[in-house]
């Protein structure tokens, strides 16, 4: 008998064309009603209803609820972590749905992936992070510099509260669209979030997609050049 993790209902839960059509539309990090996902997934709402469950139990999807309604979320950053390795996958070895357009363009140059920056500005973000030594990486191992510290504090950001987080500090997640690394972990969500906090961007209203303002695109560029 094989030991070790089976991956096989994992692999078979997302591997469902509507199921993976629900994780993904939950990548920006949003809570959707059963309703919502039912229609970006192109089925009916019992059927819906049933994906949805198996989702809940493989501990894939967390169900929330808010009075009267109940809404589902991605369980944790481990998962929106392996579907963005399985697009960047996807996107390797070629195998796309459909044929680019506009709003490709878009989620390609900035992007939200569960709760940190992804797409051609965080590239180039952890691109500087790392050229400048605030960054340390070889391979997955990533590490951030006493000097990238001070530089991150300069940003508005407590380091100190970020590292005693249950989670890591610094994770490399592979961008499905660069197909090279950006910047999650706690300090990719703190940064996302100054970033909104100081309006340099904003999210789109019906897509992972972000927007960055003139105001904000020039003070990125200078921080991040």
């Amino acid at each position: 008998m094989t030991q070790g993790p089976d991956i096989t209902r994992i692999a078979m839960l997302i591997g469902d064309p509507a199921r993976a059509n629900m994780l993904l539309a939950l990548m920006d990090g949003r809570a959707l009603t059963a309703g919502e996902l039912a229609e970006v997934g192109g089925i009916s709402a019992a059927t819906a209803s049933g994906h949805l469950a198996q989702l809940v139990d493989a501990g894939l999807l967390w169900p929330r609820k808010q009075g009267r309604h109940r809404y589902f979320a991605l369980a944790d950053a481990d998962v929106a972590h392996a579907l963005e390795t399985l697009d960047g996958l996807a996107a390797a070895k070629g195998h796309m749905r459909h044929k680019p357009g506009p709003k490709d363009a878009a989620l390609r140059e900035a992007r939200i992936c569960y709760d940190h920056l992804a797409g051609a500005h965080a590239v180039r973000m952890f691109d500087c992070l790392a050229s400048g030594g605030h960054l340390t990486v070889y391979h997955e191992d990533i590490g951030l510099t006493a000097q990238g510290a001070t530089f991150i504090e300069g940003l508005g950001i407590d380091v100190d509260a970020l590292s005693r987080l249950s989670r890591p500090l610094c994770r490399v997640c592979l961008d499905w669209s660069e197909r090279r690394s950006h910047l999650a972990g706690a300090l990719g969500a703190a940064l996302l979030a100054r970033f909104e906090e100081l309006q340099w961007l904003r999210r789109s209203r019906d897509s992972r997609h972000v927007t960055f303002t003139p105001d904000g695109a020039r003070a990125f560029a200078k921080a991040f050049s």
